[in-house]
């Protein structure tokens, strides 16, 4: 692509007249989840918690079936424990549907759950279906995830007058058993909006995802994602000299199931890792303007959770573990080495890890993770990338 056209996606996305006045809370009490996964499941019962008017779609008739034909979503642990009904007449419940279109149609803010592939396609397939004023919610955002989704809207030819919310994570770690969900409370993760300077729609979907700290831009929020430089070592890399993060177990003990987290994949080896990815990850985002990102152990918390008890995440079994390094690596690992690559910087630990995942997978998925190049920011310098960068952002930049 070249920069005239370039330029008039940058223009069509950036903010118009941005003041310095915070806006009132953008209100909003109508809302489409996109998916029927445990993420989507979880947002809509949060949602109908807070009494907003729920439509979730779903294209696979085994997930509407098994929401149909049970007393609804359950939710356990913390959260607004309960029982949250579905398609039910007189009655708050949500409300199901396998017709995208019907789902958009009346929501004022439209959640696109699922792994990196899932919000793609939804992005693509709601470029015709979109209204002005409308909010779209990444949750989790990933790197360069709103500047991936408008890309694709107005490749898709979407014209409208759009924000999209970048959040990097849910409220609540959740272990699902069909539709009962077991939550366990998550940390603050980074949030932006896409143009900048949209924070009302922040604060109107906070009291669904009550995590949310903004961040000046989508930029930023990107930046201080750290799932993939968490999770991809967390999950890939074990045994006897890594270590572990759990308590020491005794010759013949047996590890207690309260110890069995996320976080207890965690050991010394995993962390020096972790270590050489957030270094790399810093290293980067500096030379985008972006120098105030988390510490290696905040990163750890906002990603792996707490390492028993309130907060913690559950280990997840080998199907999830897969899913969740494959859009890892996809949604934050890659887009990394894209912009080290962009500011002519070396990321060797980055690029490792991306490695021995797709070694793993049995695929190699470096060419289908999010890159600057792949949504236009094909500059041929660092200063280019970054003035293209913060025009997609509207970011304001000191």
């Amino acid at each position: 692509m070249n920069g005239t056209a370039f330029e008039e996606f940058a223009n069509a996305v950036a903010a118009q007249g941005r003041g310095d006045t915070p806006l009132p809370a953008r209100a909003i009490s109508r809302v489409a989840v996109l998916g029927g996964g445990a993420d989507a499941l979880q947002i809509a019962a949060l949602c109908l918690s807070e009494g907003a008017e729920v439509t979730l779609f779903s294209a696979y008739g085994r997930e509407l079936e098994q929401l149909r034909s049970g007393a609804g979503i359950t939710i356990r642990g913390a959260g607004p424990v309960g029982t949250y009904q579905v398609d039910r007449d007189g009655a708050p419940s949500i409300q199901t549907t396998g017709e995208l279109d019907i789902a958009v149609a009346a929501a004022e803010a439209v959640f696109l759950t699922g792994p990196v592939h899932k919000q793609r396609t939804y992005a693509m397939v709601l470029a015709d279906h979109l209204k002005d004023g409308q909010v779209l919610v990444l949750a989790p955002g990933r790197s360069l995830g709103a500047a991936e989704a408008a890309w694709l809207l107005r490749v898709g030819g979407c014209k409208t007058d759009f924000t999209i919310v970048e959040a990097q994570g849910l409220p609540y770690w959740s272990e699902a058993k069909g539709t009962l969900l077991n939550l366990s409370i998550a940390a603050p993760v980074a949030a932006a909006t896409l143009p900048a300077g949209r924070e009302d729609c922040i604060t109107g979907l906070v009291r669904f995802l009550p995590n949310m700290v903004g961040k000046l831009s989508t930029v930023h929020s990107g930046f201080a994602d750290g799932s993939g430089l968490v999770e991809v070592p967390a999950l890939l890399l074990g045994g006897v000299v890594a270590g572990s993060g759990g308590p020491a177990i005794p010759e013949g003990g047996v590890p207690l199931d309260e110890n069995q987290t996320f976080r207890s994949l965690i050991g010394p080896g995993q962390m020096a890792v972790i270590s050489r990815l957030a270094d790399e990850r810093r290293t980067v985002a500096s030379r985008f303007g972006v120098r105030e990102l988390p510490s290696d152990e905040d990163w750890v918390t906002t990603h792996a959770g707490a390492a028993r008890g309130e907060g913690a995440r559950p280990i997840p079994n080998a199907r999830q573990a897969a899913d969740i390094i494959r859009c890892a690596t996809i949604g934050s690992l890659a887009p990394l080495l894209s912009a080290a690559r962009v500011a002519d910087i070396e990321a060797p630990a980055t690029e490792a890890m991306i490695t021995l995942a797709s070694t793993v997978l049995g695929a190699d998925v470096e060419p289908a993770g999010r890159k600057l190049d792949a949504i236009g920011v094909n500059a041929g310098n660092l200063d280019e990338a970054r003035r293209i960068l913060d025009s997609i952002a509207g970011a304001r930049h000191g």
